[in-house]
């Protein structure tokens, strides 16, 4: 892991949102560095994708601010936006055009000119040069997911963010993403994740938060939060082989109850 410094590439602080007269968001407060992978965990409904959506700009909050790799993204949101990279849980790129179409037109839609030979490099590097020429249709989903994971990273963003990189995959492209989500936070970069899976927190993230009904409930390491809350009755509840795990702890904090 690399030397992180104590710079923040992301700070989310006192954020609300409303939907009318409904708070989805209430001041909820968390900073990522440069180096870190940091998750943002919660049940369906706590909140986690309209804090996301904030921090892309594409919802204005009703309060609170957002600085992206220094820039206000109230102040300055183009610059806070191009410091992002954003690799959504389900990819929208055109099925019908090869996988190398697919890298030029969204590295020009960054301003890079990439010529063939550079875009083969890219897909030598994650195994799929072979598939240069396939319809981006016709690519197994973890092979979509690496080119996904690419495109988010192809213009060298400060911070990429990563909406449940992993639902679906297979347990081998599972771990291949996780390698490539870690050589992300080897470069410099930082990442922040949301994921419905606890084993992926807590093999991939430095620190993590749980947010619920729209408020930060835990901020800290996967294994600190584990070592805090293990003696927590409703986590002891939780458990069902006796040793803590982190989807324990997520359940004595949010609650057994499934949610829509």
């Amino acid at each position: 892991m690399t030397d992180r410094s104590n710079s923040d590439i992301l700070t989310v602080d006192r954020l609300n949102i409303y939907y009318g007269k409904f708070q989805a968001v209430k001041d909820v407060s968390f900073n990522v560095l440069k180096g870190e992978i940091f998750g943002l965990l919660g049940p369906n409904g706590a909140g986690k994708t309209s804090t996301l959506s904030a921090i892309e700009g594409l919802l204005k909050p009703h309060s609170g601010s957002i600085i992206v790799n220094g820039y206000n993204s109230n102040e300055k949101p183009l610059y806070a936006r191009a410091a992002l990279g954003v690799q959504l849980q389900s990819t929208s790129f055109q099925p019908e055009l090869f996988v190398i179409e697919v890298l030029q037109l969204y590295a020009g839609l960054y301003g890079l000119k990439l010529n063939r030979q550079e875009i083969l490099a890219i897909l030598r590097n994650i195994n799929l040069e072979d598939q240069a020429f396939k319809k981006f249709g016709e690519l197994s989903g973890g092979q979509q997911q690496r080119i996904s994971l690419v495109i988010a990273t192809i213009h060298n963003p400060s911070l990429v963010l990563l909406d449940e990189p992993t639902t679906g995959l297979d347990p081998q492209s599972r771990r291949q993403l996780w390698e490539r989500i870690e050589a992300i936070r080897e470069r410099g970069h930082a990442v922040l994740l949301t994921t419905h899976s606890m084993e992926e927190a807590e093999s991939v993230c430095d620190r993590i938060a749980i947010i619920d009904h729209g408020k930060v409930i835990a901020i800290d390491t996967p294994q600190a939060l584990m070592d805090k809350h293990r003696n927590d009755p409703d986590v002891i509840a939780a458990s069902r082989r006796g040793k803590i795990t982190l989807e324990d702890v997520f359940i004595g904090l949010t609650g057994k109850e499934v949610r829509a």
